[in-house]
């Protein structure tokens, strides 16, 4: 239970069911004073018990502050690699469906439950059938993409109750129930980034490595103060060129970030690694299967070929270029609405 109206929605129809119902607060540590839109914070955690204690369920708050700090960390490290990290999705594979998990078992609990948009389904694949996600009922919060990780043995142990409801609705049943966070705002930023952005935090730690910004040709046209704070497709904090400009390429080894007109952005092919089948396992060397895949979380889903490497990589093949195909983020294949499998960008390519 975070404390918003989801987990509590998830929390509160559970319990009309009959089940046997604990709330379970995640403390990490790492809320940004200011960030009134994150998730995690004090008066989070005081909003989810005040809601277990209305309905009467049992409430525990887990501390996960050092599992979190490595997250922290890793988010750091990739931009320091030139890649644009998503920690939300690390957050719910290592602690939500990671660490709970253990606490699950440990106290007898057989499932998992959460206020995520999706839904959890068998999934029949050439007569192998397999735990799989699907794409939540409300596109506009649909949030299956976050959680491609988790294995068939985490998802044999999760239950998504508000998968085939709208927002609207999850609201509506929140005010009838008389629950106090019915009308709550949505948590919508990463919750340890400062409101002053992710390059504040960067610079908290003393991170930021000066160097040269040059045109597609190589021509030297400007230098910048970090090119941990540059990420693929950004326009802003680049310098004036005469025409719009973005970053198209970033050089970690020489500091070095290439600009480039917008058509420059557009690639047709990337390598993944970290390939964690869903519906599908993993495809074999040299097999392939044919997908609608999602660079990133509200990125529109298109049609690909995804290509099996070996060693938990695949080539994605698309039929159209993408736009800002970014190292360091998700991607993830879907079979119509349900997740064939995922992992994370790698190196991009022209075909």
């Amino acid at each position: 239970m975070s404390g918003g109206v989801d987990s509590s929605v998830a929390a509160f129809l559970l319990k009309e069911a009959g089940r046997d119902v604990t709330g379970v607060f995640l403390r990490t540590g790492a809320h940004s004073e200011g960030n009134t839109k994150s998730c995690c914070s004090l008066e989070d955690g005081r909003d989810a018990r005040a809601v277990a204690d209305l309905l009467g369920i049992p409430f525990y708050a887990l501390n996960f502050e050092a599992e979190f700090a490595a997250i922290i960390d890793d988010f750091v490290d990739e931009y320091s690699r030139a890649r644009t990290p998503n920690p939300c999705i690390l957050c719910n594979r290592d602690l939500k469906f990671g660490k709970l998990y253990e606490h699950a078992t440990a106290v007898g609990a057989t499932l998992v439950a959460t206020g995520h948009y999706a839904t959890v389904l068998d999934q029949d694949i050439d007569g192998d059938v397999r735990r799989a996600v699907r794409r939540g009922r409300d596109p506009g919060k649909d949030q299956s993409y976050v959680l491609f990780p988790l294995t068939q043995e985490q998802l044999a142990r999760t239950h998504l109750p508000l998968g085939d409801m709208q927002k609207d609705e999850v609201r509506e049943v929140a005010r009838r129930a008389g629950l106090p966070v019915a009308a709550k705002a949505e948590s919508q930023e990463i919750c340890f980034v400062p409101p002053a952005g992710y390059r504040a935090l960067l610079d908290a730690r003393g991170i930021g490595t000066p160097g040269e910004i040059a045109g597609e040709d190589g021509t030297v046209v400007g230098r910048h103060d970090g090119f941990e704070r540059m990420t693929i497709g950004q326009r802003k904090g680049i310098g004036a060129h005469g025409a719009p400009r973005y970053v198209t390429g970033i050089d970690a080894a020489t500091a070095r970030v290439t600009i480039g007109p917008r058509e420059a952005l557009l690639k047709k092919s990337l390598v993944a690694r970290g390939w964690v089948g869903g519906g599908r396992p993993a495809p074999a060397e040299g097999e392939s299967f044919e997908a609608l895949v999602q660079i990133r979380y509200r990125h529109q889903a298109s049609s690909a070929r995804v290509e099996g490497m070996g060693d938990g990589a695949v080539r994605i093949v698309f039929g159209e270029a993408q736009s800002a195909l970014t190292p360091g983020q998700a991607v993830v294949a879907y079979d119509g609405d349900v997740v064939a499998g995922g992992g994370w960008i790698n190196t991009v390519g022209d075909g």
